[in-house]
């Protein structure tokens, strides 16, 4: 970014700094304009991203367990219970 470009832009924000830090924010946004065209030159076009080996893993949903088959092996778990419930501190 020349003098020129930094000028208008200051101008443009209506800000006003000193010529030292004008030399400072020349080379601040030098980097910081070369980092982003970097950025730029990274492929992020779907077509790229997508493969044929990325699909859908889960298994397909089936009809529920019968329900309390597990509720006996998890309040054996649990430190504290009370009927089939799970007993826990207060929290209000």
């Amino acid at each position: 970014m020349d003098s020129r470009e930094l000028e208008k832009l200051k101008m443009l924000a209506r800000l006003s700094i000193a010529d030292e830090e004008l030399q400072m924010l020349q080379k601040d946004l030098g980097a910081i304009l070369e980092y982003i065209s970097k950025i730029r030159e990274v492929r992020t076009d779907v077509g790229a991203l997508l493969m044929d080996e990325h699909r859908n893993v889960f298994r397909e949903d089936e009809g529920p367990h019968e329900t309390g088959i597990y509720t006996k092996i998890l309040l054996q778990e649990a430190p504290n219970h009370e009927g089939s419930y799970v007993k826990v501190k207060k929290i209000l």
